[in-house]
């Protein structure tokens, strides 16, 4: 089994900043790529960016250049950081990792249980 654990959620007004991570623990070989989601109220729950093993970043198109993603292999730990957040960047955020527990056995998908970020003046 593996556990996530986000951390660094909040409340900031329009235009500021916030540092999300999370914590990778439990049975892992190894850790084939991790992410980020958020899920608005009322709305679907929606990739903000990813990141594989090799360092490989993907993001949505309405955090690029705003959002950085990055990781800490050693740790099995995650970041995001958020800068010029706006009103409608306010959601739950989510980590998410794929994670081999062993050595030949098909990475399987883990969450975690979110942490609310609110944009707000």
């Amino acid at each position: 089994q593996v556990q996530l654990v986000e951390s660094g959620g909040g409340l900031v007004q329009p235009g500021g900043s916030l540092r999300l991570s999370c914590a990778a623990s439990g049975t892992i070989f190894s850790i084939w790529a991790m992410g980020w989601y958020r899920q608005a109220p009322g709305k679907q729950r929606e990739l903000v960016a990813r990141i594989t093993s090799s360092g490989s970043t993907n993001y949505e198109d309405s955090v690029k250049g705003r959002f950085t993603i990055s990781s800490d292999n050693a740790k099995n730990t995650l970041y995001l950081q958020m800068n010029s957040l706006k009103l409608e960047d306010t959601a739950v955020y989510y980590c998410t990792a794929e994670v081999q527990a062993s050595r030949g056995l098909v990475p399987i998908d883990y969450w975690g249980h979110g942490t609310q970020v609110t944009v707000s003046s």
